[in-house]
């Protein structure tokens, strides 16, 4: 069978090189292939993606929906394993996926994970159970890294995404932000994990919350939310925080945690007070 990696970008040339290094041994030697849709970077996105052997698309935002089902729609494997640019596959879950597919990794000695040479190979890789033939979605475990430290607390582990999924089976529901994918038929859990490089610097966290909080704020309006909410734009940003800090052992993770925890709160203000900007009427201007 084969394999299909799609990912949608806009101005990650800091990320994608990492990301498609990582799905090579998959897609290496007839094995599958992997579809960019792009839309319009400035920087060398498209061109690092076109190095590493990638089928780019260039093509007007439609939402982050609508850009990976256009992502989807364009694939031609057996299996789809839908990415974000900032991802990638650590050696485990390539073994993991590889067994499904039924196909033997690639030689990726010339690629670089975390900067250290490597090559992997499944030697007597454990033969799924019969069940794995009816299975048409995986969930995979991601390990979110906040300012470079992976965030084990707070609700942000195992953070399960299911990414892979039979072609033909998985769509993604239209919506603003927090996209997810469903798949019609049985789905199973994956044991290794994605790498998410969300946030390596403050000034990162700050602008995804920012624009996160505008999309999530569209989204309540749109389903009928109004008006100003002491409760949401206060107290609940608050309770957020209590219960991820505290209840969910967020404190473990140091001073990233701190930041973390503290910033999401702010988040969560700022969707619940764009909330409130976007549905003022014009006399309340």
């Amino acid at each position: 069978m084969t394999l299909s990696v799609v990912i949608i970008t806009h101005n990650e040339e800091a990320n994608i090189g990492r990301t498609l290094r990582s799905v090579l041994p998959l897609v290496a030697n007839g094995h599958g292939e992997i579809v960019v849709i792009d839309s319009g970077s400035s920087d060398r996105t498209v061109e690092i993606a076109r190095e590493h052997g990638a089928q780019v698309f260039v093509e007007d935002w439609k939402g982050y929906a609508g850009q990976k089902n256009s992502a989807i729609a364009k694939a031609k494997g057996d299996w789809i394993l839908s990415l974000d640019a900032d991802e990638e596959l650590e050696a485990g879950l390539v073994a993991e996926i590889a067994t499904i597919i039924g196909v033997e990794p690639a030689d990726a000695a010339s690629s670089a994970v975390k900067g250290k040479p490597w090559c992997l190979t499944l030697e007597n890789p454990r033969p799924l159970p019969p069940s794995a033939n009816e299975t048409h979605g995986y969930w995979i475990p991601r390990k979110n890294f906040f300012l470079g430290r992976w965030i084990r607390h707070g609700g942000f582990w195992p953070d399960r995404k299911l990414r892979l999924f039979r072609r033909g089976t998985g769509n993604i529901a239209e919506r603003a932000v927090h996209e997810v994918i469903t798949v019609d038929g049985p789905t199973r859990g994956l044991q290794h994990a994605l790498l998410h490089h969300a946030y390596p610097t403050l000034s990162s966290y700050t602008g995804h919350m920012n624009r996160y909080s505008s999309l999530g704020a569209e989204m309540a309006v749109a389903e009928g939310r109004r008006g100003f909410s002491f409760l949401d734009i206060v107290i609940r940003p608050l309770a957020t925080f209590f219960y991820n800090y505290f209840i969910r052992l967020g404190f473990l993770d140091g001073r990233e945690g701190l930041l973390l925890h503290l910033y999401h709160a702010v988040y969560v203000s700022w969707k619940y007070a764009k909330v409130w900007e976007l549905s003022r009427s014009p006399k309340e201007l």
